[in-house]
């Protein structure tokens, strides 16, 4: 399996979750599913049916954590120096050139860390892959479901 590129702060943000699973969900999913098993029969148990499934969730987000941190290229923004140019965990600030004046920053992130609301950007995102390689004054055209933008890159900063 290739390396899959993750920011610092998103592979401590899946260690986390991981840990939490290890040693707070699993054990609680445990004792629900011994409290529902001490109730009697279990073939028609609504609350054994619930834990056992919640069980395998569970088993199946740590299996798909493990695998993601052990397959992770971990890169660090503040240890980057492209000279200007647009890479992973880059944060590009951007300016519609159709008129508006309004500006928007974006970090290009990793797929499990991308959250647009907080300004991440996934590098495999349409936009992302026409910011890449690019540096400050570069006017990029970005295919968008409204059509075709364009934007002029005003910043390229490695945070």
């Amino acid at each position: 399996m290739s390396k899959i590129p993750i920011t610092n702060i998103g592979a401590e943000l899946l260690r986390a979750e991981l840990q939490k699973l290890k040693t707070v969900e699993r054990p609680s999913v445990i004792t629900a599913i011994a409290e529902a098993r001490a109730q009697g029969d279990t073939t028609e148990n609504a609350e054994y049916e619930a834990a056992r499934e919640r069980q395998g969730f569970i088993e199946g987000r740590i299996i798909e954590l493990e695998s993601k941190l052990a397959n992770a290229q971990i890169i660090d923004p503040k240890h980057l120096d492209d000279d200007g140019r647009v890479v992973f965990g880059s944060t590009v600030e951007l300016i519609d050139t159709s008129g508006a004046t309004e500006t928007v920053s974006y970090q290009i992130v990793g797929e499990d860390e991308a959250d647009i609301k907080v300004g991440k950007i996934s590098y495999s995102s349409p936009i992302a892959k026409a910011l890449i390689g690019k540096s400050e004054g570069d006017v990029v055209e970005v295919r968008t479901p409204g059509g075709v933008k364009e934007f002029e890159i005003a910043d390229v900063r490695y945070v």
